[in-house]
């Protein structure tokens, strides 16, 4: 039996179609249903199916060799972790000076990974959400990454420098810790296994993903930190875990799990997620700050505006004089002797947690029973096979990728 539920069907699929169909219209015997429904019914495919290849081999027996395009909506979402591929080929491209378009990117994507298929607009919509952006180049227009990225990179690699040997070895100023939130769900698991060909795969994935577990924690070079480890089951079955995150909860996280447990001194390392950018009450407003309270900062800086300023004109003041904002985690960490540092936009691969997920997810997926008591128990074993000596080599393969970076923007700078 062929059913594959939607799936395309494969060159030798096809034949054995052809093959049974063919039998039954030789038999002498009466049928008392057609041989296309017979084959259909045999194969556990569907008529029309069976119509359609049969169609194809008396049309041209070769098009049974052809691939089966695939029906429906193209695939309009591009996932995130074709972002590093992506930016190493635009970065090369730039450095070689080559001309970059959105027909490159889209080239490469297809050469490197072919089972996924790419919508031009979309891709030209997740290039911009990326950080790339299509401008002038020396004589031509290119693809590029955008000014706020590269000095927000730059920023950022200057300060891990600077907090490290310059003789190159691996002992830091301040012991550098990472942290990061993700998740898991119960239906998490493996979609290949081995089974035998006649019989087909015995076990049967639930539909859907199932119910949603969202993890904080934290890794230094020794491994994952003490006492940091929550997970906690998601309410909603929608979105990421972003949306079951806020403030408070990464507040009493943060105070309470993490500060506690870290060495003195630490550099704290974190990404750009929105609870961990709330401003501080002594942080100058911002661009998406009320009007009214961007006009208030400004009066109390001696800055006097008209009552009929526009926010725009507002903001264009400020701008010109408020210093950086002041974040409240910041705070809390340098309240302890901390410092905070984030990650530039778009770049997990300086982010060496992320890689101790997918540790911890590739663990869960090889064990998974579909039941969220299993999950759990799977999760701490997990966990487990993150050691300091796997954190040790993650951390290692982050620094080469942060000199490269250093190092190539250097060069294309110049």
């Amino acid at each position: 039996m062929f059913s594959r539920r939607g799936r395309p069907l494969t060159s030798e699929t096809k034949k054995h179609v052809v093959s049974v169909k063919l039998y039954f219209d030789q038999s002498k015997l009466t049928p008392a249903e057609p041989s296309v429904k017979r084959t259909a019914d045999a194969l556990g495919i569907g008529i029309a199916t069976v119509k359609r290849i049969m169609a194809d081999f008396n049309r041209d027996p070769s098009l049974l060799n052809e691939p089966t395009k695939m029906r429906g909506r193209p695939v309009h979402s591009v996932s995130a972790s074709y972002q590093a591929s992506v930016r190493s080929f635009v970065r090369a491209a730039n450095s070689n000076g080559e001309h970059v378009t959105l027909a490159d990117i889209g080239n490469f994507l297809q050469e490197n990974f072919a089972d996924e298929s790419f919508h031009k607009a979309t891709l030209a919509r997740t290039l911009n959400r990326w950080g790339f952006e299509f401008g002038k180049g020396v004589r031509s227009q290119h693809l590029k990454e955008k000014d706020h990225v590269v000095a927000a990179r730059q920023r950022y690699l200057r300060e891990m420098r600077s907090n490290r040997d310059p003789e190159g070895g691996t002992v830091t100023i301040r012991p550098e810790v990472y942290l990061d939130e993700s998740y898991v769900n119960k239906n998490h698991s493996n979609d290949f296994i081995w089974y035998y060909g006649e019989d087909g795969p015995w076990v049967q994935k639930p539909t859907g993903k199932g119910e949603r577990l969202i993890l904080i924690n934290a890794i230094t070079k020794s491994g994952w930190i003490p006492g940091s480890k929550l997970v906690f089951k998601s309410t909603r079955k929608t979105g990421d875990y972003h949306g079951q995150m806020n403030w408070e909860l990464f507040k009493k996280w943060f105070t309470e799990m993490l500060l506690p447990n870290i060495p003195k001194h630490s550099l704290i390392i974190m990404d750009n997620a929105p609870y961990h950018n709330i401003l501080s009450e002594h942080s100058p407003p911002t661009r998406k700050s009320s009007k009214n309270s961007i006009k208030a900062w400004l009066e109390q800086n001696k800055i006097y505006v008209r009552d009929d300023c526009l926010k725009p004109e507002l903001i264009e003041i400020l701008t010109k004089i408020a210093p950086e904002p002041i974040y409240a985690v910041d705070e809390l960490a340098a309240s302890l002797g901390h410092k905070v540092l984030r990650t530039p936009p778009y770049h997990p691969e300086l982010q060496p947690i992320e890689t101790c997920w997918g540790v911890v997810k590739n663990y869960v997926a090889r064990n998974c029973d579909f039941t969220v008591k299993n999950l759990i128990k799977q999760l701490d074993s997990g966990f487990d096979t993150v050691t300091a000596k796997t954190c040790a080599g993650i951390l290692t393969k982050v620094r080469k990728i942060e000199d490269k970076f250093w190092g190539t923007d250097i060069g294309m700078d110049a």
